[in-house]
């Protein structure tokens, strides 16, 4: 039995995360044994993930956790092959294994150790050479948003949201304006905004992870994840300054055609510039670019 293991390592709010179940679910629909493995961030716990995954989609399944249920996959190791959406899955993993428990990590080498499908991303330029050469896959296999990344390599292959199993959202309009404020410097952007616009932006919120030291707690800030994110809010304000590789609220903003205010410098070049101008993804764009991913999988490794 040949598995193919999506393999997410990043905080359960995290775009990546839904990458990575999307795919999952996708690659299941196609016939293909897949499964979403998990290694839960050292700051977060099971049920972090579990409701993430809950409050988005119309189902919750081949989702498994750390080093159990290994007998999903452990038993076919020779013949898997792991899928990773963003470089920094492998490498933040590695940055952190002081923080770690014993068993993630022996998961971690033994996921990482075999083939792997590796999608482009310079989270961590110089330190995903090292992680790769410390987890020591036998094959990689690079895809690339040559869009986004111009000087990137591997196979040409953007991420688009699998909107089909999205769950229905109910327009309960609570602010008018969404901010994501879910890591130190997005959250400062979105400080000094709307410190310069207080008039204008006061019905809003800044969807972070709470706890945090940067947080401001005279801001109106929404823990993650939000219930009926969607269908609380109005306006989607975009205001990253620094590098975005694949923004899915405007991605999802757009398509449910709610507005999205693009705030920030122009002449920035990433994915935040690509998406915005890139059209609106539809069923269709998504079939024809997982073919990519069949592709590999067929040619590449046999899975047929």
């Amino acid at each position: 039995m040949k598995n193919i293991n999506v393999v997410c390592t990043s905080k359960p709010g995290d775009g990546l995360l839904k990458y990575s179940y999307e795919h999952s679910s996708y690659l299941r629909q196609l016939g293909f044994q897949s499964q979403l493995i998990i290694i839960t961030h050292p700051d977060f716990r099971e049920i972090d993930y579990i409701k993430s995954i809950g409050e988005k989609y119309i189902h919750n399944e081949f989702v498994f956790f750390d080093d159990k249920n290994m007998d999903n996959w452990y038993p076919y190791r020779k013949e898997s092959v792991t899928l990773i959406m963003g470089r920094s899955m492998l490498t933040l993993p590695y940055l952190k294994r002081d923080e770690y428990k014993h068993s993630q990590l022996l998961t971690l080498s033994v996921l990482f150790g075999n083939n792997l499908i590796s999608v482009y991303s310079e989270n961590h330029p110089k330190d995903y050479p090292i992680a790769l050469n410390y987890f020591n896959p036998k094959k990689v296999v690079d895809l690339c948003d040559y869009d986004v990344y111009p000087n990137g390599v591997g196979l040409q292959f953007q991420k688009i949201i699998n909107f089909d199993i999205y769950k229905p959202f109910k327009n309960d309009i609570k602010y008018e304006y969404l901010f994501l404020g879910t890591n130190k410097e997005y959250y400062k952007n979105i400080e000094d905004f709307i410190s310069k616009n207080p008039s204008k932006y006061q019905s809003y919120g800044i969807v972070a992870y709470s706890g945090h030291k940067y947080i401001n707690p005279k801001l109106n800030n929404i823990n993650v994840p939000v219930e009926n994110l969607l269908g609380s809010f109005e306006t989607y304000c975009y205001v990253k300054s620094t590098f975005d590789p694949a923004p899915r609220l405007m991605q999802e903003f757009r398509y449910f055609d709610k507005k999205v205010l693009y705030l920030r410098d122009k002449n920035i070049i990433d994915g935040g510039s690509v998406y915005w101008n890139r059209p609106i993804p539809t069923r269709e764009s998504y079939f024809k670019n997982f073919q990519v991913l069949v592709d590999v999988l067929e040619n590449q490794f046999n899975f047929n």
